[in-house]
């Protein structure tokens, strides 16, 4: 799926009109529509900077707007045979379905897609649980990794008492 196409797809499910969000992006209110018009159709191409801002605007990581190319069933496949290549991705039949499962074995890049796919199943699991609504598992799933607590990507943020209080030093020792 082109970025375009996953500009469209952010933009209604948060339910954003292309004039709304070109001028959260800073685009004039005359020309904001034609510009996002223009990314979604493919017709222009949002630089890193522009991306970065749409990813920040439409609440999802700038990789989540980065996806490979699988419009097609073969693009697909191509995709996957690169994941088996470089992760270990393997297909095996199971009571007459097709599963995809990682070798952890097969390196160190195998590892660690076993370990990023265990979060995402325990994240899926909770959902299906009802511990967690779907919302809140989309949003874990497009502003991943910032809001996984696997405890292998998980950012960190100061609370705002220590935030206040590191700056607050800061500017103390800056003055002196």
């Amino acid at each position: 799926m082109a970025i375009g196409e996953r500009i469209h797809f952010f933009r209604m499910m948060r339910g954003m009109t292309q004039k709304y969000l070109g001028m959260a992006l800073g685009f004039p209110e005359k020309s904001a529509d034609v510009r996002l018009a223009q990314y979604e159709n493919g017709s222009r191409t949002p630089k890193a900077d522009v991306t970065a801002a749409l990813a920040q605007a439409l609440d999802v990581s700038p990789k989540a707007l980065d996806v490979p190319d699988i419009d097609s069933y073969i693009g697909l496949m191509h995709t996957l045979f690169t994941l088996e290549d470089r992760y270990g991705l393997e297909v095996c039949e199971c009571e007459d379905e097709v599963h995809l499962r990682v070798h952890i074995h097969k390196g160190r890049d195998a590892a660690e897609l076993h370990k990023m796919l265990a979060a995402w199943g325990a994240v899926a699991a909770k959902l299906k649980a009802g511990e967690i609504t779907k919302e809140e598992y989309d949003r874990w799933r497009y502003r991943y990794p910032e809001l996984d607590i696997s405890g292998q990507w998980h950012k960190i943020t100061p609370s705002q008492e220590l935030s206040d209080l590191l700056l607050a030093d800061l500017k103390e020792h800056s003055e002196e």
